[in-house]
């Protein structure tokens, strides 16, 4: 039996699972401002991926890389779900509300 399939599905779900309150997180406490630091991790992890013959270390970077990159949309829909009352705002952070 080959469990290539199951393990990089395994990293992927974990990876993908792992990127939601890292979003959340980034969002409450620094805003969208790291998006910047999305991209650079983002591009970063795909073209490692590109570059290493390990199956498993090149899918995981490419995963990872693009949960990065989709973390950047999820990073302003957050605040959207933050300024309509979905997720709580950071007291310290108010005065950047859109209200």
């Amino acid at each position: 039996m080959y469990f290539t399939g199951i393990i990089i599905a395994f990293m992927t779900f974990l990876t993908i699972g792992i990127w939601h309150p890292i979003v959340i997180k980034t969002e409450y406490y620094w805003g969208t401002r790291p998006w910047i630091i999305y991209l650079v991790v983002g591009i970063g992890s795909c073209v490692a991926a590109l570059f290493i013959a390990n199956i498993y270390l090149s899918s995981f970077l490419g995963v990872f890389g693009a949960s990065a990159l989709w973390g950047i949309g999820e990073l302003f829909s957050q605040k959207k779900r933050v300024e309509k009352g979905w997720f709580p705002m950071n007291p310290k952070r108010r005065h950047t509300a859109a209200h």
